[in-house]
């Protein structure tokens, strides 16, 4: 009896995911959920992208990825999300969330699923202020203000 109730609780966990999965793919600086462009990318450089609105070309979210100046020590990095028009910064030392194994191009298609899954981001490309205040106070660890340099 509870190997039915395993096996029907793994499948509709699948289902749910792949029912709540959108394709997300970032080709030639443009984010496209399911073939359609929500937002403008561009790459900085290794460590950080930036993500603009389509509809005023205004640079809405920053991302940078911190090693902490300590290079070959991994265990102190994180990454900041700056939402610029909120003026909301996140800071999270939780990179499987955008786990890309040095590719930064998939992480970043990965943060942009997990931003439209916590709907910090809409169907659109716009960013919902009251969700990013929700995403701070879920994600927030306030990394630089707990480091003493």
């Amino acid at each position: 009896m509870t190997i039915k109730k395993l096996i029907t609780f793994v499948l509709l966990t699948v289902s749910c995911n792949l029912y709540f999965s959108q394709d997300v793919t970032i080709k030639d600086d443009k984010v496209l959920l399911d073939g359609k462009q929500i937002l403008k990318a561009e790459k900085i450089n290794l460590t950080q992208y930036s993500f603009f609105s389509l509809k005023d070309d205004e640079e809405i979210l920053m991302y940078r990825y911190m090693d902490n100046e300590t290079p070959r020590y991994v265990n102190d990095d994180y990454f900041i999300l700056n939402f610029l028009s909120e003026k909301t910064k996140v800071e999270s030392t939780d990179l499987a969330k955008i786990a890309n194994f040095m590719n930064s191009k998939k992480g970043m298609e990965k943060l942009i699923r997990w931003l439209l899954k916590e709907r910090v981001i809409n169907q659109d490309g716009e960013l919902n202020p009251d969700r990013v205040a929700v995403f701070k106070e879920k994600y927030d660890e306030n990394i630089t203000q707990r480091t003493v340099r």
